[in-house]
């Protein structure tokens, strides 16, 4: 359900500051999945799909149109 929801926040239009959270959500939950595979001793191949979705994450992080981006300058002005 929740992995829905973070697909959904990333998809609709606007609200750049939900987005940032699912894409953390998403990097967070695939990053521990694959160091949970690797911990318990899993073959590495077990671990390349949590590996994989995770760097699809930063991927379209990275690579998101700039009006997808939070300009911090503008916000956080003192």
């Amino acid at each position: 359900m929740n992995l829905y929801m973070g697909v959904i926040a990333i998809l609709i239009p606007k609200f750049p500051l939900l987005k940032e959270w699912a894409y953390a959500g998403f990097f967070f939950a695939m990053s521990g999945a694959f160091m949970s595979h690797i911990v318990v001793g899993q073959a590495f191949v077990e671990a390349v799909p949590s590996l994989l979705l995770m760097i699809i994450t930063v991927l379209s992080w990275y690579f998101r149109p700039a009006d997808r981006k939070i300009n911090f300058d503008k916000t956080f002005k003192p």
